[in-house]
């Protein structure tokens, strides 16, 4: 590998990305878009996507020689900060006693521990590749569990692309689900209901006609898949009252709020225990990983012990389990929070004031350190009004941050992230490109 470039370059007139232009034409021959996952094709916000060579600490390179500081940092992972030492040594020693045994090793429950430890709701978990095997595994023990079929998710929460999670809301407050896909059966659709984030009458209204049919609630607690949208008071709790009332299912998908909110997630920052948890991202250290895990008696029906099968060949895999453990290790020690939530809150002022001071409207959100920020001069609060936000002017200003070395989320739906190796130089660059972005827009 070339040496790691040290400086970030000038404010975008030296950026050149003919390389990654010439990777990404060859990509689009063998791989569907030229992208292994949709979102990397900047097809939100034009141009072609940087192919990246490298990371280290708070910046990524590129095939071109461009450095960024990063806040995609793999969308959340890498809350170390990236190839962060500890990390990496535990995966080189891992790997040299081998990949992958099939079999089972002290580290899954090394990691198991640590899990449960962070997340009391957590009784037993079952590890598995990925935060869509999470989420989908969690709805089958929900269904296993009560006997019932339905499920309701929130528009604008993503859940993984397995069927019947890929609906979308019609009009109206409840709408049975459509398949948001080509290839995603009518019938799996129909048992999902899709109702407003942040609305617990429209739910309330749904449970009151529909509670027999249906099994689980699941729901991002702070919702990262149409930006960051923080929930409203009493929201959670309210969702925790009426899955109670009616013997349903609550599912907490925290694969990307786990760790992120807070050390025990956002059930543990906003106080509401949900009866499944899904994890994913910063409990893999930047390796494939899902979790899901929850009271003894819904994880008692996983197989082998209980009739409800799931299986997998990787899961549990010793790499993904070592990353995770040592990335937890360095989050557990004192402080490591409060640093991380000194460094997003000043990122947050920088930018609310860069976009005050460029005159350009903006509403910031932000939940531990994951953050958004919207082109609109309305409250986001739901998927609705998330779309309300300018998406022309938010491509305008990523491309403008990029030219500037500033790595964000191609789409405006999307969350950014901060991490222990930002330093306040690196927001103190962030928020003097961001105002120069905004000038121009």
């Amino acid at each position: 590998m070339p040496p790691v470039p040290v400086l970030i370059r000038g404010s975008g007139q030296t950026m050149k990305w003919s390389r990654s232009r010439r990777l990404f034409k060859k990509a689009q021959g063998l791989i569907p878009g030229g992208v292994n996952s949709p979102v990397r094709a900047f097809k939100a916000v034009g141009g072609n996507p940087i192919f990246i060579s490298s990371a280290k600490g708070a910046r990524v390179y590129d095939v071109d020689g461009n450095a960024y500081i990063d806040y995609v940092l793999s969308w959340g992972p890498m809350i170390l900060g990236h190839a962060h030492p500890r990390v990496v040594r535990a995966l080189k020693e891992a790997s040299e006693r081998g990949t992958s045994y099939g079999a089972p090793t002290e580290p899954e429950i090394r990691l198991a521990e640590l899990l449960i430890r962070a997340y009391p709701s957590m009784k037993k978990v079952r590890m598995v590749n990925s935060g869509t095997e999470a989420a989908m595994s969690a709805i089958r023990v929900a269904r296993g569990f009560t006997g019932r079929d339905g499920v309701v998710k929130f528009e604008g929460c993503y859940h993984g692309h397995a069927d019947g999670l890929l609906v979308k809301a019609g009009s109206g407050a409840a709408t049975l689900g459509i398949p948001d896909s080509p290839g995603v059966p009518r019938s799996y659709a129909r048992n999902t209901i899709t109702l407003p984030f942040n609305d617990i009458d429209a739910l309330r209204e749904v449970l009151q006609r529909e509670w027999r049919g249906i099994a689980c609630v699941i729901v991002e607690p702070v919702a990262g898949n149409m930006g960051c949208v923080l929930p409203r008071k009493g929201f959670l709790k309210g969702l925790r009252s009426l899955t109670r009332k009616y013997g349903i299912v609550l599912i907490f998908d925290e694969v990307m709020t786990g760790f992120r909110v807070s050390y025990g997630g956002a059930q543990a920052y906003y106080g509401v225990e949900p009866d499944l948890t899904c994890l994913g991202k910063v409990i893999g250290g930047g390796l494939p990983v899902g979790a899901y895990g929850g009271r003894e008696e819904l994880m008692s029906m996983v197989a082998p012990e209980g009739p409800v099968y799931q299986a997998g060949t990787l899961s549990g895999n010793p790499l993904a389990m070592t990353a995770g453990i040592e990335t937890l290790k360095v989050l557990s020690r004192k402080g490591a929070y409060e640093r991380l939530e000194e460094r997003a809150r000043a990122l947050e002022e920088g930018l609310r004031d860069a976009s005050k001071r460029a005159g350009v409207k903006t509403r910031f959100y932000r939940a531990g350190s994951m953050f958004c920020t919207y082109f609109t001069d309305r409250d986001v609060y739901d998927f609705r009004t998330a779309r309300l936000s300018d998406t022309g002017r938010f491509a305008r200003f990523f491309t403008g941050m990029l030219k500037r070395g500033i790595n964000l989320a191609p789409s405006q739906f999307e969350a950014g992230f901060i991490s222990l190796a930002h330093s306040y130089r690196d927001i103190e660059k962030t928020v003097r490109a961001a105002y120069e972005a905004m000038k121009q827009l």
